[in-house]
Order: structure tokens, then sequence, then C-alpha cells
């Protein structure tokens, strides 16, 4: 198993690589599988409720203080899409701290 260099603020980070060898001999390199993690991994901080114009990196930005971290929204949010997160207006989003690490009651 052989781990490809993501960033760290990568939703692909720490994801195993496998490699298939073609009939011709060719190996092609690839991601394994990600599974959306589960909702009860993610320490809550507080909820926001999608306003008109917002976008996964909009939302991002405005959350999490990263447009480019809109995949930690949809994890917390157990989404495969990202612009599942707008699409709806009035949805309750979950804001959480990275997955994993724990939070506390009065956070």
């Amino acid at each position: 198993m052989t781990l490809y260099k993501f960033p760290p603020t990568s939703r692909y980070y720490g994801i195993a690589t496998a490699t298939l060898t073609r009939p011709d001999g060719t190996q092609v390199v690839f991601l394994r599988r990600r599974f959306l993690p589960a909702a009860s991994r993610f320490a809550l901080l507080r909820e926001h409720v999608v306003q008109e114009g917002e976008r996964p990196d909009t939302l991002a930005g405005k959350l999490v203080g990263d447009p480019q971290a809109f995949w930690r929204l949809a994890d917390a949010n157990e989404v495969m899409r990202p612009e599942e997160l707008s699409e709806t207006l009035g949805r309750r989003l979950r804001v959480t701290l990275p997955e994993g690490i724990p939070g506390s009651a009065d956070a």
C-alpha cells in the first residue's frame, strides 16, 4: 500500500493507492475509494442556515476560513457532492471541528 502525497489540507490526504496492471503490462496507479465519514466523528461547533447566493467555496471561506476546504463542510454534513451544501435555501449546515478532533459541549 502506497500513499499519494496529497497535502494535509486535502480531502484525499492519507488515502492509499493501488496499482492496476493492464494486459499490455502498463501500470496505472489510482486512489482507493474514499468513503464519507460518519457525522458522529465531527464535533459540532455551530450550525449555519444556507442563504441565497452562497456556494460551497464561499461558505467554506466564511465558516472555516479557507474557501478550498469546502470538503470539510461536505464531510461533516455527509454529502458527496459539495454543491449539495448550498442547493437548498434554508438548509441547516453543521460547522464542525475537523474529523476526529474532540470538542467540548460548551465550545
